[in-house]
C-alpha cells in the first residue's frame, strides 16, 4: 500500500510537476538525448539541483524494490528502475507534458541504486527486522507527506474545505 502511494506521488512529481492541471504545463514536445545538456542555464553553468532532486526522488524506489523483490538479482532491480524512469520520460515526450531528458534517466536510476545500497546496508545492520522498521518509517513519512499536501492545498485555496 505504501509503495502504491509512493508511486502515485512519483507520477504526480515527475509527470505533472506537482500541478493539478495539465493545461499549466505548456512544455511542448522536447527530447534531450545529450547527458547534462538540459542542466545548463543561459550562462553556461550547470544547475545540479534538478539532478540532485531526481536522485533523491528515486531513493525510496530502490528501497521499496528491495523490500518487495528480495529474490531478484541486483541487475534486474536496476533494469526495472531504469525502465520505469525511461517510461516516465517517454510519457512526457508522447503527451508533451514535460521535457524528456536522458540526464533524468541516469539520475533517477542512480537514485534507485543508492536506495538499493541503503537497503543492503540496513539489512546488514538489522537482518530480519529491516522490512518491519522500513515499513514503520515509510508509514510515518507517507502520513507526514499527505498532511503536508493537504495543508498546502488548503492554504493555497486549490480546494476549499467548509
Amino acid at each position: 500500500m505504501l509503495f502504491t502511494v509512493y508511486l502515485l506521488a512519483l507520477i504526480w512529481l515527475i509527470l505533472f510537476k506537482l500541478q493539478f492541471s495539465v493545461a499549466v504545463m505548456d512544455e511542448g514536445r522536447i527530447a534531450n538525448l545529450i547527458p547534462l545538456l538540459g542542466s545548463f542555464d543561459g550562462s553556461g553553468m550547470i544547475h545540479f539541483s534538478e539532478i540532485r532532486n531526481n536522485i533523491i526522488a528515486f531513493i525510496p524506489f530502490g528501497i521499496y524494490i528491495c523490500m518487495l523483490t528480495s529474490k531478484w538479482s541486483f541487475a534486474k532491480k536496476v533494469f526495472v528502475t531504469a525502465a520505469l524512469t525511461l517510461a516516465f520520460e517517454m510519457t512526457q515526450f508522447i503527451f508533451a507534458i514535460g521535457r524528456a531528458d536522458i540526464t533524468d534517466v541516469f539520475s533517477n536510476t542512480l537514485g534507485g541504486v543508492i536506495g538499493m545500497g541503503i537497503y543492503a546496508l540496513l539489512f546488514k545492520l538489522m537482518k530480519g527486522r529491516t522490512n518491519k522498521v522500513l515499513n514503520v518509517i515509510a508509514g510515518v513519512l507517507t502520513a507526514l507527506a499527505i498532511v503536508l499536501v493537504v495543508f498546502l492545498l488548503v492554504n493555497h485555496r486549490w480546494i476549499r474545505i467548509r
